[in-house]
C-alpha cells in the first residue's frame, strides 16, 4: 500500500506513518517538517498546508490511501481533497469526540449522540486556548464541518472518520495521561479526586495507529468513536499506581474541596488531569461495541502506563508541566485537607 500521511511528524501522525512502515508499506508524509522528523523509513515531503498551493510538492502523486490529522482547518481539509481525491481509494480523517454536543449523557455511539454546528473555517491553537470554553466548540465545530467534507467528496463508502478522546502514549504533548504515572513514581502522599462513580476512556497511541492502518488495508469505511471501554477513573488510577510499582498513600478531595482550592479538572496548569465534574460524564462513557466490532484493538492499561513513565522519565519527572499539580501546589492543597 502506498500511504500519504497529512502530517507524520508528530504524535498520531508519526505513529501512524510508524505503523505502516513497520508493516512493509511505502509512507509518504506531507508536513512543514518543523514539528519533529518523520520516522525511519518513511518519505518527507515538505508542504505549506496554510497556502492555497501548498501541496504542489505532491502534484500528480497517487496513493492507495491517505491519512488527514488536520487540527483546526476546514480548509486544510478542501484543499487535501482537490488535490487528491481523484487519485485514492480511501480516506481517513481523524476527528475528535467534541464533535458530539451532549457531554453528559452516557452511552452514546456516532448513531446516536447529537453534534455540534459545523464551522467552516481555520483557527489556531492559540486561538482556541483563548477561547476557553468555546474553544471546545470551535475545535468541535472545525473537526464538525471537516468530517462533512471528507464524507460529501469521498463518499461514505470511502471515508473513515475516527473521533479519539484522550490519547495516550510517550509524544502526547498535553501531559494529562502522563501526570499520574509520573507523579506515583515520585512516591509520597498523593491528591486523587475523590469521585468514585466518574468514568474514564482512553486509547493508546499505538493501538490508535494500528487501527487506522488496518482501516486503509481493509477499506474500513463509517463513523466511530476511538476510545477504549470506560471505567471508573478511581479505579484507573489504582492501577496506573500499582502498575508504577511505587509506595504512595491516595489522600482524597472532594469536587467541592478541589474548586475550593483552585484546581482545575481535566488539565492545563494546577489541575488534576482527567477529573471532570459529573455533568461532563457521557463525554467519557461512549459506548464502544462498534469500534471494537470493527476491530479497534485495546491494550492493557498496563502497557500504555510503561510507555507514559518511560516517556516522563527521561524528560524528567520534576520539570514544569502542561497539566497536573506541581509538587509544593500539591504540598500546599494537601496541607488544608
Amino acid at each position: 500500500m502506498r500511504l500519504l500521511v497529512l502530517g507524520g511528524t508528530i504524535f498520531v501522525g508519526h505513529a501512524v506513518a510508524a505503523e505502516a512502515v513497520r508493516r512493509g508499506h511505502e509512507v509518504v508524509c506531507a508536513a512543514r517538517g518543523e514539528s519533529g522528523a518523520v520516522p525511519d523509513g518513511a518519505t518527507l515531503v515538505t508542504v505549506d498546508r496554510d497556502a492555497e498551493d501548498g501541496l504542489a510538492p505532491l502534484a500528480g502523486e497517487s496513493f492507495d490511501a491517505v491519512v488527514d490529522v488536520a487540527p483546526l482547518s476546514h480548509p486544510w481539509v478542501d484543499r487535501a481533497l482537490r488535490a487528491f481525491a481523484d487519485r485514492v481509494r480511501h480516506w481517513t480523517f481523524v476527528s475528535t469526540i467534541n464533535v458530539y454536543s451532549d457531554n453528559a449523557t452516557p452511552g452514546q455511539t456516532p448513531a446516536t449522540g447529537p453534534l455540534v454546528p459545523p464551522l467552516t473555517r481555520h483557527a489556531t491553537r492559540e486561538e482556541m486556548a483563548a477561547a476557553g470554553d468555546d474553544g471546545v466548540l470551535l475545535y468541535g465545530g472545525i473537526k464538525m464541518a471537516s468530517e462533512n467534507l471528507v464524507r460529501e467528496v469521498m463518499g461514505v463508502d470511502r471515508a473513515f472518520i475516527v473521533r479519539p478522546g484522550l490519547i495516550t502514549g510517550s509524544w502526547d504533548r498535553s501531559d494529562r495521561f502522563g501526570y499520574w504515572p509520573g507523579r506515583f513514581a515520585q512516591g509520597g502522599r498523593v491528591l486523587v479526586p475523590d469521585a468514585p462513580k466518574q468514568p474514564i476512556q482512553y486509547i493508546d497511541v499505538r493501538d490508535f495507529a494500528e487501527w487506522i492502518v488496518d482501516a486503509g488495508e481493509k477499506n474500513l469505511a463509517g463513523d466511530f468513536d476511538g476510545v477504549g471501554p470506560h471505567r471508573p477513573l478511581a479505579t484507573v488510577l489504582e492501577e496506573i499506581a500499582a502498575a508504577v510499582g511505587v509506595d504512595v498513600e491516595f489522600v482524597k478531595a472532594s469536587p467541592t474541596q478541589l474548586t475550593e482550592a483552585k484546581v482545575n479538572p481535566w488539565g492545563g496548569p494546577r489541575s488534576l488531569p482527567l477529573w471532570l465534574p459529573p455533568e461532563y460524564d457521557g463525554m467519557k462513557s461512549h459506548d464502544t461495541a462498534p469500534s471494537i466490532a470493527a476491530g479497534m484493538p485495546v491494550r492493557p492499561l498496563a502497557d500504555a502506563v510503561a510507555d507514559a513513565l518511560a516517556r516522563e522519565r527521561e524528560l524528567g519527572l520534576d520539570r514544569e508541566r502542561k497539566a497536573g499539580l506541581s509538587l509544593d501546589e500539591e504540598r500546599e492543597i494537601l496541607a488544608t485537607l
